[in-house]
């Protein structure tokens, strides 16, 4: 059996894996000339409700994502407003490691490949068609192609092409695999007649802040330095992707975090008054380009789903990640990814496919978003084990736990365990 997976970011990847641990010849077709997509200056792991998520993951035998970051992480168990036991890996040091992670279990991986049509049979998929003409064939497709770009979009909702680590200019826009079958895509929404959210963070370069503030994020992981009075913008917390983060202290504080870069927590600041606080005098932008006037947007292009993952009125076409709803995170991803790789080849077989328990979290929140999708005040939230609206309901139903053996007994008396890594060919 081969899959094809379009879009090599944290959920691509991690269907990928379980495909592959399922019997599967697996493909990723990739359009710039790097893995891991907003994974490259994410690094955030296990904040939150997102530490029980990585353990289910171990538990449920999808855990090798989580496994490579958490041996790159530079900053364990930290703290920063609202979020508890944070892990942060280095973004400059993870892309190679999971690429050749990858490459090793026998996925084969192809950059610079841009999709840009299906080939189709009624309702199922025979071939994509890349964009020098290329048909490539297989018997399932996973897209997980996210949802930002093309740039007209982010002229459209945002403040333009902000230049960011997704590099449409140079690779190409983003297609999206859905839509091209006749599968109407979603969008989701910030405000009434707004679609699409900021992303919620920037990076810039350690080496041209000061030695103080150096020190300090490599010595705690975080600093955090009052905003002026006058410089305040609690208005800007509405258009971040990232609600767990839209908490007044990111409006009236720079939050920096140690990522290998200092991750600053908010969607865009103007260079001029960012370099007129104290330590930030020579600041620099290194992604987006634009921080200091914008950031990409995202959440444009949805397929709808089941539990399940496999796309609506698509026989063979599963997706994850931002392409399967207003998931935040590479976590979210993660998970989405691995459970629509599995159920790619469950289907191939004529299985019944997998859909993980509420009684999980990564279960609920997949059930969740889903439900919440097809409602106008749904469209409008963001959803993530680290905060906002489902960190709470995690909390709520006792699904939130850092206990590592309750977390693995509550997979076990589910007869999970190690269900994404065992072979079914």
């Amino acid at each position: 059996m081969k899959v094809v997976i379009i879009g090599g970011g944290w959920s691509g990847l991690a269907a990928a894996i379980t495909a592959k641990k399922a019997g599967a010849d697996v493909e990723i077709y990739e359009k710039t000339d790097m893995l891991l997509g907003l994974g490259n200056i994410g690094g955030i792991m296990r904040n939150n409700g997102r530490y029980t998520a990585a353990e289910e993951l171990i538990a449920l035998g999808a855990g090798d994502l989580i496994n490579l970051t958490d041996s790159v992480t530079k900053h364990k168990n930290i703290y920063f407003p609202g979020h508890h036991h944070a892990w942060l890996y280095d973004v400059n040091k993870i892309e190679p490691v999971v690429k050749e992670y990858v490459e090793d279990l026998g996925i084969k991986i192809f950059l610079k490949q841009r999709v840009i049509d299906v080939k189709k049979e009624g309702d199922t998929i025979v071939g994509i068609i890349l964009y020098d003409g290329q048909f490539i064939t297989g018997d399932a497709f996973i897209e997980t192609t996210g949802s930002t770009g093309p740039m007209g979009n982010c002229l459209r909702y945002g403040n333009g092409c902000s230049m960011c680590v997704l590099r449409c200019p140079a690779f190409g826009p983003r297609v999206s695999i859905s839509a091209r079958a006749g599968v109407p895509d979603l969008q989701g929404e910030r405000e009434e007649g707004v679609c699409g959210a900021f992303s919620g963070s920037c990076k810039i370069g350690k080496e041209t802040l000061s030695k103080e503030i150096c020190k300090e994020l490599d010595e705690k992981g975080v600093v955090i330095i009052k905003i002026p009075k006058e410089d305040i913008n609690l208005e800007k917390l509405k258009q971040k992707v990232c609600q767990q983060y839209a908490l007044k202290e990111f409006a009236e504080n720079i939050i920096l975090l140690d990522t290998g870069h200092a991750k600053l927590m908010t969607s865009y600041y103007p260079l001029d008054k960012l370099r007129n606080i104290e330590g930030m005098e020579n600041a620099k932008y290194i992604d987006p380009y634009a921080g200091g006037k914008g950031n990409s947007i995202r959440y444009l292009s949805m397929a709808p789903r089941e539990n399940n993952m496999k796309v609506d009125g698509i026989k063979n076409l599963f997706c994850g990640g931002e392409k399967s709803g207003l998931f935040v995170g590479h976590t979210e991803a993660i998970s989405t990814g691995s459970l629509a790789g599995h159920n790619s080849v469950r289907w191939y077989l004529g299985m019944p496919l997998l859909t993980l328990p509420k009684s999980t979290a990564v279960g609920d929140l997949i059930s969740y978003e889903g439900n919440m999708t097809n409602t106008l005040e749904g469209k409008r939230k963001r959803y993530t084990f680290a905060g906002s609206e489902y960190f709470v309901r995690m909390k709520e139903k006792k699904l939130y736990s850092t206990d590592t053996e309750e977390i693995n007994n509550r997979v076990k008396k589910l007869n999970l365990q190690n269900i994404f890594g065992e072979a079914i060919i």
